[in-house]
Order: structure tokens, then sequence, then C-alpha cells
């Protein structure tokens, strides 16, 4: 009986096998009419290419599951692993994902080998269409570059609070191509990577402490030393301002209409915002009660009348 794959051959020459004499060869191309008129051959013929190819098609099966199999235990096992040796949550979700897409990409060449398909020139044509598609895909390849960039390098972590970009808020998540920026009013901002390492950085919260910057201003007639004393003495009585790095208050300018102040606490990071407004109503509720002015512009209008024209 034929193969079957004889099926997706060129049928030969039905002239060429007359002329050769050879009746029984030229019965042997494939006619679906007489198939069907003879359905004990059809039958035998997938019978025979059952047993050609139903080996290679069950080895096949079997190594793709069990290859996917073991690419999804060498995934968790290889994040096990980094999450033991303290690598950061994202990068170590990051890598494990990456080396499994590599195991998937080496089970599907052995599952084609198994079918009896030379891999190499598959393999060729695997490259080949690779590179015409990451011609097409430049932008996002570079994303991933960028994602990889960051996961290596990690300027930011999820929970940072961060400028990026030109946004801020806080890193919700990392991925291959995006990152995820959650806002201060809760909006989702989507990130291209490749956006994110063309541009500053600025985060917020690398480091454990950070210092407040505040300016006060205070009447010329006012006492300067009173006014200390009051910024001190607010300081001391909030418990979240640090004692190292020892504050700064001092006179930084001599305004056009007041006496400016700045009052520089360290703090902790997490503890920055809520302190700096509170410090602000302290200090504002204690000079309005000691009787310190806080000068704000001011305008004063003169109307001249004319005199009557006569």
């Amino acid at each position: 009986m034929i193969p079957f794959l004889a099926l997706l051959q060129d049928p030969p020459d039905p002239a060429a096998a007359i002329s050769a004499g050879d009746v029984a060869g030229a019965g042997t191309v494939f006619d679906p009419v007489a198939a069907m008129k003879d359905p004990a051959a059809l039958v035998q013929t997938f019978v025979d290419f059952g047993i050609e190819y139903a080996p290679k098609l069950l080895g096949a099966l079997v190594t793709l599951v069990v290859g996917i199999w073991l690419a999804r235990l060498g995934r968790k096992l290889i994040r096990r692993g980094l999450e033991k040796a303290r690598l950061e949550v994202t990068l170590s979700a990051f890598l494990a994902n990456f080396a499994y897409l590599g195991m998937l990409a080496l089970i599907a060449v052995a599952v084609i080998g198994k079918l009896g398909v030379e891999t190499a020139s598959f393999v060729a044509a695997v490259g080949a269409a690779g590179l015409a598609v990451g011609f097409a895909l430049q932008g996002s390849l570079s994303n991933f570059a960028a994602g990889v960039m960051i996961m290596l390098f990690r300027p930011f972590k999820a929970g940072d609070w961060v400028d990026v970009a030109g946004q801020s808020g806080t890193i919700e998540e990392i991925q291959t191509f995006f990152t995820l920026l959650k806002t201060a009013d809760n909006k989702r901002v989507i990130i291209p990577n490749s956006k994110i390492t063309d541009a500053s950085i600025v985060n917020y919260s690398a480091k454990p402490q950070r210092r407040i910057d505040l300016v006060f201003g205070i009447g010329y007639g006012d006492d300067m030393g009173q006014a200390k004393r009051i910024l001190q003495q607010v300081l001391a009585d909030e418990a979240r301002v640090l004692a190292d790095p020892k504050p700064v208050i001092a006179v930084s300018e001599l305004g056009d209409s007041s006496v400016n102040l700045v009052l520089r606490p360290w703090v902790k990071t997490a503890d920055y915002w809520p302190t700096r407004f509170d410090l602000i109503e302290k200090v504002k509720n204690e000079f309005d009660a000691q009787g310190i002015q806080i000068p704000f512009p001011q305008r004063d209008v003169h109307l001249h009348q004319a005199p009557a024209q006569v």
C-alpha cells in the first residue's frame, strides 16, 4: 500500500507510467474516487500510516508533556533558589520566567526532532523569521532590553516612591515591557521601560532617612531669637524628628518684606509627609499664639482725584 504521505506529493504523470508499461505502477497513484469505492484500501492506508508514524507521534507527545512539567518544575526551583539568595522578588520572578521561556524553546525543538523534521533547517528558518520579527518589533525589543536593565541594576523596586518619565508615584510592578506606577490620587500609569531608562530617575524611598526643608518668614519688627526658640520647641515636641542628624534652624534670607528662617529636620522616609504637614501647622499656631507675624504680600492702592476741568 502507498504511504499516506503520498497524498501530499505531486502525482506521477499517467502518460509516462503507461508508456513504461507499468500498469500496476500507474495504479498506485492515489485516487480519492477509487478510494471511496474501496474502503478497505483506504482503511489499510491509514493503518500503514499509523504503524509508521504512531511511535514518532507518541514520542513527541511524551517529550512535550514531560518537557513542560520539567520546565515548570525548573522555574519553581530557580525562583525559590533566587529568593533564598535574598534577591528582590520582582527580579526573581523575572529571571525564573525568562529561564522558563528558554526551556520551552528547547522543548519545542526536541518535539519537532521527534517528529522527524530536520531541526537544523527548522532552527535556521525560525532564526530568519525571528530576525524579521525583530525588525518589526524594535520598540518592543527596546522595552524588553530596558526591562532587563531595570531588573539587573534595580534603580527602584516595588513599593518605592519615584519620579520617572515625568510621572510621580509608587512602583506597583516591574513587568517585561512596562512598569506600573500608582499615583498619589490612585491612578495607574503604565510606562514603557525604554522611557524610564532614557530619563532621569528620582527615587525618594531609596534612603532610610529624608530631610524636610521648610521656610518661615517673620516680620522685620519681630524678635528672631524668639522665633528660633519657637521652632526649636516645635521640633522638641515632635517625636518623629530624629536627633541625628541634628536639625538646622537658621536665617536664610533677608527678603523684601520678611526675614526668612529655614527649618531642616531629619525624619524616617516613611514619616516624611505626615511630619511635614504637622510641622507647618504647629509652627503657624505657635507663631500666632506668641505674636510672631508671618508677612504676606500686600498692595497699597492710592487714588488721586484729578482736578475738575472747566
